[in-house]
């Protein structure tokens, strides 16, 4: 049985990216292979002659991940959890640059806060401004409104 070449190439590509990550490591449980930091997965890869499948937690992106049409929850109860399987079959092409955003996504959400210190960027900039934006969202519901009248001062 031919194997895909394409599909080939975009593991090769996608396991290549995951273990530039510091303290990476590669397992095979279940036939499948397994990225983890520090012991945690934050990536599963299958490949066979037909097939490549990729699992990874999308904290931030999993709703829009999933109305692409190579994009399903991911099985084993994961998906409450953020987790997508983005699979691909015969001759379609992976998007291997929207797939490594993934898995950069995919590894803040899993590695410790020391982890991602020691990498040097920790969070990407867009990250980082929704954190601001949401932090300073929270802050403007619990003050007062700006319009907001003083009462008047009594004499």
């Amino acid at each position: 049985m031919a194997t895909n070449k394409h599909l080939e190439r975009a593991e090769l590509a996608l396991r290549d990216h995951a273990l530039r990550y510091p303290e990476t490591t590669e397992e095979f449980p279940w036939e499948h292979r397994a990225i983890k930091v520090k012991g945690k997965i934050f990536l599963f890869l299958f490949r066979d002659s037909s097939e490549l499948s990729l699992s990874l937690k999308l904290p931030d992106s999993h709703k829009t991940a999933l109305m692409l049409p190579f994009a399903s929850p991911a099985q084993y109860g994961l998906a409450k959890s953020g987790w997508v399987t983005a699979r691909f079959e015969g001759k379609s092409v992976p998007p291997v640059e929207m797939l490594t955003e993934w898995i950069d996504e995919s590894f803040r959400a899993i590695a410790p806060k020391r982890v991602l210190a020691t990498w040097g960027a920790s969070l990407s900039e867009g990250h980082k401004a929704n954190q601001s934006a949401r932090s300073t969202n929270q802050r403007a519901r619990k003050s007062k409104p700006r319009n907001a009248r003083k009462p008047p001062r009594s004499q």
